[in-house]
């Protein structure tokens, strides 16, 4: 994981992440340790959006398809990000 990305972990958290093997763990961890993770944070533990958006329309623009990043996250609302327009929302 990029090193900018752990910014703001104490090294005993960073270890942890670390030893995580997938994204589920490290979403979990997260949740354990009180840990918000910001936008740029989620799509790098999740892939950076792990479907296209499918039936999700921005609100911002009206992309759709392939323009949409939908990422579910088992410990934070799902979100979505718009290649066009770089609007981020909550599902």
């Amino acid at each position: 994981m990029r090193k900018e990305l752990l910014k703001g972990l104490t090294d005993e958290q960073i270890k942890k992440v670390e030893e995580c093997k997938n994204s589920d763990e490290i979403l979990a961890l997260a949740k354990e340790e009180g840990v918000v993770l910001n936008d740029e944070q989620l799509e790098a533990v999740s892939g950076g959006g792990c479907f296209g958006g499918g039936d999700y329309t921005c609100p911002k623009c009206g992309a759709t398809g392939d323009d949409v990043v939908y990422t579910p996250s088992s410990h934070y609302n799902d979100r979505c990000y718009c290649e066009k327009c770089k609007h981020r929302w909550s599902v």
